[in-house]
């Protein structure tokens, strides 16, 4: 075998990865490309006030990524439409970080009894774990691969979750960091407020070859 590939060492050749090691090291497979590109996109005109066609320069990985958060909360919709008025998203360039809110029913702030965690941990921070599995429920664009908003939180240097349960009457707030390698301890206070979900992430820029969010 080439002698045995140029002097490498069985260890060097053969390889185990975990999942979370094989995204970060394989991203094309499932976020798509991690390198710019130029593409006619429907984009917003601010100073128009409506959308129109432009030839834009993105990272279609930045772009997966902000996706999936999104498709999350137009999801929700579908399981609580006389509830859910409003999807929020508020970009900070300068300090890196993106957000999304929406209102209308979240996730459960309750112990998963099987599995030993809270269920907006399990949903966010545990890889394969989905509520789309169900293929008897509506879903808008959602995948029900079990990867969803996890890609998210690898790509991301921190990663945070806020879910106000007026059900159970808890504020659920988790953070990750170094994509979803360091995972923060659950805290929860008294909530009496209507349900939400806020997710705020910093996308790991570098990963991209970028040095800041820009327009």
């Amino acid at each position: 075998m080439g002698e045995l590939r140029k002097g490498k060492t069985i260890e060097q050749i053969y390889q185990k990865k975990s999942q979370l090691e094989h995204i970060l090291l394989r991203p094309d497979t499932y976020v798509g490309s991690i390198e710019q590109q130029k593409e006619r996109l429907w984009v917003f005109d601010e100073t128009k006030g409506k959308m129109i066609q432009k030839e834009i320069t993105f990272v279609p990985g930045l772009y997966k990524i902000f996706d999936e958060i999104l498709v999350n909360a137009a999801d929700n919709f579908m399981r609580d439409p006389e509830n859910m008025t409003y999807i929020k998203v508020n970009i900070n360039e300068a300090e890196g970080w993106i957000s999304c809110e929406n209102n209308g029913m979240t996730l459960p702030v309750e112990m998963h009894k099987e599995h030993k965690m809270y269920v907006p941990e399990m949903v966010f921070g545990h890889l394969l774990t989905s509520d789309n599995y169900d293929d008897g429920e509506d879903k808008v664009t959602g995948g029900r691969n079990g990867y969803g908003a996890k890609l998210t939180n690898i790509f991301s240097t921190k990663f945070n979750i806020e879910c106000g349960d007026a059900k159970r009457g808890q504020r659920y707030v988790q953070t990750w960091e170094n994509n979803m390698g360091d995972k923060g301890k659950p805290k929860m206070t008294k909530f009496s407020g209507k349900d939400f979900t806020k997710v705020t992430f910093y996308p790991d820029l570098k990963r991209f070859g970028m040095a800041s969010l820009d327009k």
